[in-house]
């Protein structure tokens, strides 16, 4: 109604302004192109009048917007500091789960109602709690040891490791780095001691090297070449127009997925954890470039606490020991040829490819 009445006040302006000029014209007191002229300046005039009603609405979009962006800022972080949390200095790598319970927070504890449903601040969330996602998780990884996670879809595995890193908190249980419940360390410290290579690893749009020094930024090249040789990259980086300083594009489109694994690899190892993270690392690789990727984690994994996560059993059949997970709970656990010759769930899923295959 408003910006209905606002085009009648102008178009009655303009009517009005052509009905009066015209008899002033007619009577010889106005030339016509007075009268032209002036019917030019009204429609101007009204410009700049809709405008500035327009402000108003813009306005009250900018108030909603920074109204939303603060009640983002206040919003409390869940993860933080204990008040007389120590450094984790001299990392060796011992990971220890203590009969470990964990449930996703309820929705009214880590989002905001403006966020969720209809946008509306004035809905209450949802404050049921959620079920446990795991369910008395207890093992031991020590430096130099593959521990392997297999299992079906929605086991627990992923959320399983993020508890390492503390990016949630237990519910019940413990989780201890080199005996330290990794509640009372800095998090800074914590995840400086760990590095994580995911399926789908992120690149910077940058140059190689920069995305290489985002774990490492006082590195040198010769470190970078290091990590890069380790990592089976090298001879990729040199092919590339400007070697290590050839910008990859966003989430570095300009190289293959194999290509991808590795230098995040090499970015892992120039960060030098001791605490290695693998979740599905090679899980979209072809045969060719798994193979160059499993030669590279090899050599990274020497001497390192490693944490993988796997779907294709073919790749950890090396592990230390696996964990079969279903349902948030460990169901078994030993090595390849022990786990395949009890039968169960990991005999299940190992040969359920060769049958499909088949």
């Amino acid at each position: 109604m408003f910006f209905a009445a606002l085009g009648l006040v102008a178009s009655i302006g303009t009517a009005v302004v052509y009905w009066v000029g015209s008899q002033l014209v007619i009577s010889g007191s106005l030339g016509l192109g007075s009268l032209t002229a002036m019917a030019l300046y009204v429609t101007r005039v009204y410009g700049p009048l809709t405008s500035l009603t327009n402000a108003r609405v813009d306005v009250l979009l900018a108030f909603v917007s920074f109204e939303r962006v603060f009640e983002l800022l206040d919003t409390p972080r869940l993860i933080e500091d204990h008040p007389g949390a120590v450094d984790l200095a001299e990392p060796r790598g011992i990971v220890e789960f203590d009969d470990v319970w964990f449930r996703y927070p309820a929705a009214s504890e880590v989002s905001l109602a403006s966020l969720e449903g209809e946008g509306r601040s004035d809905i209450p969330l949802d404050d049921r709690t959620n079920a446990f996602v795991l369910e008395g998780v207890s093992f031991t990884a020590a430096p130099g040891q593959l521990i392997a996670l297999v299992g079906p879809s929605g086991a627990g595995k992923s959320t399983t490791i993020s508890l390492v890193p503390r990016l949630h908190d237990v519910t019940a249980g413990s989780v201890r780095v080199d005996g330290h419940d990794v509640r009372l360390l800095t998090q800074d410290s914590l995840r400086a001691a760990i590095g994580v290579v995911t399926q789908d690893p992120h690149l910077f749009h940058a140059s190689v090297g920069d995305n290489l020094r985002y774990a490492k930024p006082d590195a040198t090249d010769a470190e970078l070449v290091a990590a890069a040789r380790a990592a089976q990259v090298h001879d990729v980086i040199t092919a590339l127009p400007d070697g290590y300083d050839t910008v990859v594009g966003e989430r570095g489109y300009r190289l293959s997925g194999g290509e991808k694994q590795r230098v995040a690899i090499a970015r892992m190892l120039l960060k030098d954890p001791a605490i290695v993270i693998l979740d599905e690392a090679t899980s979209h690789l072809d045969a060719e470039n798994e193979l160059l990727v499993q030669r590279a984690l090899a050599h990274a994994l020497e001497g390192r606490t490693s944490v993988v996560i796997a779907h294709r059993l073919s790749t950890v059949q090396d592990a230390d020991e696996i964990l079969v997970m279903d349902r948030g709970r460990i169901v078994q656990r030993g090595t390849h040829v022990k786990l395949l010759a009890s039968g169960g769930l990991y005999a299940d899923l190992y040969h359920t490819p060769v049958r499909q295959a088949g």
